[in-house]
């Protein structure tokens, strides 16, 4: 209940400061009162980000994927075994249950690390060695 009141008291100062507030100016993000007119603002950003949104949330979905311990010993079993791994020996080789393991390996595919192939009833799990090569590069750039 306290915590309703002392917002409904800051939106009130807000409301308020923004009607006293002349038309030359408004108040900016941080709430503090900015002058529009005589009075130039630069708007453009002193550094710029190198990475737009898409390759930041690519490469985010990439480095989340890789920091996971269960997901690094997948990946490390997967490495270590050229080739294709069942998923039944995948979650033989851990002391997690069948869900978990698919679970860990669902968000390995999504980032591209790992990639599967069908056979019957089974997966066969396989590592995609130019996927970490950009996990490699994607670190590196940031060094």
């Amino acid at each position: 209940m306290h915590q309703k009141q002392i917002l409904r008291a800051a939106s009130a100062s807000v409301t308020t400061s923004s009607a006293t507030v002349g038309s030359s100016s408004h108040l900016n993000v941080l709430g503090r009162i900015a002058a529009s007119a005589g009075t130039a603002v630069s708007t453009a950003p002193k550094f710029t980000p190198a990475l737009n949104e898409e390759e930041a949330v690519m490469q985010a979905r990439l480095l989340k994927a890789l920091a996971d311990p269960t997901r690094l010993r997948i990946l490390s079993l997967l490495s270590r075994y050229e080739g294709e791994v069942c998923v039944f020996e995948i979650v033989e080789s851990f002391t997690l249950e069948q869900p978990t393991i698919s679970h860990h390996l669902r968000i390995l595919r999504d980032a591209g690390l790992v990639d599967c192939r069908k056979k019957g009833l089974w997966a066969y799990y396989y590592v995609r060695r130019d996927a970490l090569g950009r996990a490699r590069e994607v670190i590196d750039a940031l060094a």
